[in-house]
């Protein structure tokens, strides 16, 4: 294996992790009216809105822009100010753009590429720990979105995947 082999297999998984994460917050977004993705368990908490246009800003900043080059104009403040009512359709829109953009980057870093410095949001950084950031912080956020979903609907709330066989944790 080369090592541009390599970086080819690293930003696939990248993209396909960043992938599931979106089908996972479509899942919670689904079933929200527009009124509950603006909801807040506190006026100091976020949002599940607030959590998907700050999702959209870090992914265009460290890895549309950080490893593709694009202009970066994230405004990170105004992602938790924000209180809607940006219609939940046009979120996901948003996100699923930005997930779209991602994706393509990664398809194309090389193992230079990877290892090059670069300077993102004020950090000094490799490709790679831009991918290593960027990649855990949206599954993060994205537990945080199931949870906020889970609290506002309860019993309502229908996992998106459940364990069928014994390996998995399921009925034996």
């Amino acid at each position: 294996m080369t090592a541009d082999e390599l970086a080819t297999a690293v930003g696939t998984e990248a993209a396909n992790e960043l992938a599931s994460a979106l089908a996972r917050i479509k899942h919670c977004l689904g079933p929200l009216s527009d009124e509950q993705v603006w909801w807040r368990p506190h006026p100091s908490l976020n949002s599940v809105g607030n959590f998907v246009l700050h999702l959209c800003g870090k992914l265009r900043q460290w890895i549309v822009a950080g490893l593709g080059r694009a202009a970066d104009v994230r405004d990170r403040p105004a992602e938790f100010a924000e209180r809607g009512p940006i219609p939940r359709d046009e979120l996901l829109r948003r996100l699923e753009a930005v997930v779209d953009e991602s994706r393509a980057v990664l398809a194309r870093q090389t193992a230079r590429q990877l290892l090059e410095a670069r300077r993102i949001q004020g950090f000094d950084v490799t490709g790679l720990k831009a991918i290593f950031d960027s990649v855990p912080h949206f599954r993060g956020h994205t537990q945080e979105i199931i949870g906020m979903t889970r609290l506002q609907l309860g019993d309502a709330y229908k996992f998106a995947w459940t364990p069928t066989t014994p390996e998995q944790g399921g009925p034996t």
